[in-house]
């Protein structure tokens, strides 16, 4: 394994020329920033932050982050404002937008690297009136804290975690962030550690120090926040899938693990796939991001109460105007009947209750081996299109968040199957009818 990771860190740790070319766009964008700030007396200064500023940035994928400090007392709407214009006239010539977090903050790209100005507040440790307000603290501690190996650990385990698809705090991945890695090694001390240790983690265990009780399936504390636990933004998923993918390094370490493993698609299940999609108006990827997950979760409860057995859903957009709501369907065709299960016979009141709201209109009804009371109901409908379709048309608010309604409101479609997918579209599509990629591993 020391062969192998050894040989990973040579790949993943930038060449001075990248570190002289990553530097030069940081400085620009930093002095374009600072430029700005001058005109602002609620702003007390910049800094860097992030993967750059603590030195554990990949040579391929690096962002660069710039922090502005504003005063404690600076309301919320001049925070937002000013971040907000201070960013788009810094990085005017660079085709800025705004991205949002807790609060909004600005990006653009600068040749082939991400510019993010992020506001905080200049607060004391604890006293947090933003979550941007943590980041400076994490810099200067992962800066004290960090040896110079342990950077480089931090490199090799962003690489693993990236090639194996759970890598990313964004909400359209729910992965592991660049400071949860940074948090990994160290605890555990090296990329090696952190692989024998999350290969054989417990249930519910704790990284870290805390006397807070959290209900996540593993806990991760960030040092600056014994109250805060950095796993409640990381999916179960990709949890299972890190930890899968950790013991099946651990028993056969091997450079196909560094190499975006995919799965093959299974071609016998595309007709159970059911596709909903719809055109929205342009906003941030985060905001729409989190309405189309939430729109997915809120529709499979709705198709399960149809009797439609979802077996994965998921959600996809191209950020710019297409969104997809895609469900794994155990079946997009069910009986027209379904049973109905009663009390039992000796509840008194609640089996008389059951029998007279039933009988009616049930199509038979018996007593159980069991003792309870079923009832044999017809379904309105049998077929996955046609009770989506109406389910939307007549139901729309219950459905999904309210920021999407305008969206569905000027029209929607709904499919089976990969015909009308694009390319990119059928790849997001496929996954929901393929193996998970680190279960592979163990083939």
């Amino acid at each position: 394994m020391k062969e192998l990771i050894s040989k990973i860190q040579k790949s993943v740790v930038p060449t001075k020329t990248i570190e002289k070319s990553k530097s030069k766009i940081a400085d620009l964008a930093f002095k374009l920033v600072e430029n700005e700030i001058a005109k602002y007396p609620e702003v007390l200064g910049l800094e860097f932050g992030g993967s750059y500023a603590k030195g554990t940035w990949l040579s391929k994928d690096a962002d660069v982050d710039i922090f502005v400090k504003f005063k404690k007392n600076t309301s919320e709407e001049k925070f937002e404002q000013i971040s907000k214009k201070i960013g788009f006239d810094a990085l005017k010539s660079y085709s800025p937008y705004v991205r949002y977090s807790e609060h909004p903050y600005v990006e653009a790209k600068i040749k082939d690297t991400k510019i993010n100005v992020v506001p905080f507040y200049d607060v004391k440790l604890g006293e947090w009136k933003s979550s941007a307000d943590r980041s400076p603290f994490h810099t200067k501690f992962m800066g004290k804290s960090l040896t110079t190996k342990m950077r480089d650990e931090v490199r090799i385990l962003k690489t693993f975690l990236k090639s194996n698809g759970i890598y990313g705090a964004e909400i359209a991945k729910q992965g592991f962030s660049g400071y949860v890695s940074e948090v990994l090694i160290l605890n555990f001390g090296s990329f090696e550690n952190t692989i024998k240790s999350i290969s054989s983690i417990k249930e519910n265990q704790i990284i870290g120090k805390t006397t807070k009780k959290f209900g996540t399936s593993i806990v991760i504390i960030d040092p600056i926040d014994s109250n805060r636990n950095l796993a409640a933004a990381i999916s179960n998923e990709n949890v299972g899938k890190f930890i899968l993918v950790s013991r099946g390094f651990k028993e056969k370490p091997r450079l196909i693990f560094f190499k975006n493993k995919k799965s093959e698609t299974s071609k016998n299940y595309w007709n159970n796939l059911l596709v909903i999609k719809f055109n929205f108006k342009p906003r941030s990827p985060d905001v729409i991001w989190g309405q189309i997950k939430r729109a997915t979760t809120s529709l499979s409860t709705q198709l399960e109460l149809g009797g439609f057995n979802v077996l994965r859903s998921k959600a996809h957009t191209d950020q710019v105007k297409d969104a997809y709501l895609l469900f794994f369907l155990e079946s997009t065709k069910i009986s027209n009947t379904y049973s109905k299960n009663g009390p039992e016979f000796f509840r008194e009141n609640s089996s008389k209750s059951f029998i007279s709201k039933n009988l009616k209109n049930t199509e038979l009804m018996w007593i159980k081996t069991d003792g309870k009371i079923i009832s044999l109901e017809k379904r309105k409908h049998t077929d996955a299109v046609k009770f989506i379709t109406e389910f939307l048309k007549k139901n729309l608010q219950t459905g999904v968040p309210k920021g999407l309604l305008a969206d569905f409101k000027r029209g929607f479609g709904v499919s089976i199957g990969n015909k009308n997918l694009s390319k990119s579209i059928k790849e997001e599509a496929g996954e929901l009818i393929s193996t998970d990629g680190p279960l592979l591993y163990f083939n």
